[in-house]
């Protein structure tokens, strides 16, 4: 089953799991990774388990030299022309084009 096909939670837990074993890799305990984070073990242990505030996710991640991951998980965006012209309210994006003067009995513009 694909990722789409699955529950926030059960996402949630994969990603702890996945946090997990980067920081098995690193040979950390979670102990060293809250002291280093500056959390608990606790919050540790929960953010394994899929249940983690995302600023004690951040800094779990800036421990275990996951940075660059997370410009991968939720890239930044620019502001789509749409938004952009909705900012900027009724400012002209175009010229409408020229319009032909309708003589008195013609239906053409």
């Amino acid at each position: 089953m694909g990722i789409k096909e699955r529950a926030p939670s059960a996402i949630a837990e994969i990603l702890g799991e996945r946090l997990k074993q980067v920081r098995l890799n690193a040979d950390l305990t979670q102990i060293e990774v809250a002291e280093r984070s500056g959390l608990s073990r606790k919050v540790v242990m929960s953010a394994e388990k899929g249940k983690i505030q995302l600023e004690s996710l951040v800094a779990i991640m800036l421990v275990l030299d996951l940075s660059d991951a997370l410009d991968g998980f939720l890239p930044e965006t620019e502001i789509s022309p749409l938004q952009l012209a909705r900012l900027q309210g009724q400012k002209r994006q175009r010229a409408s084009g020229s319009r032909v003067v309708k003589d008195e009995g013609s239906s053409e513009w």
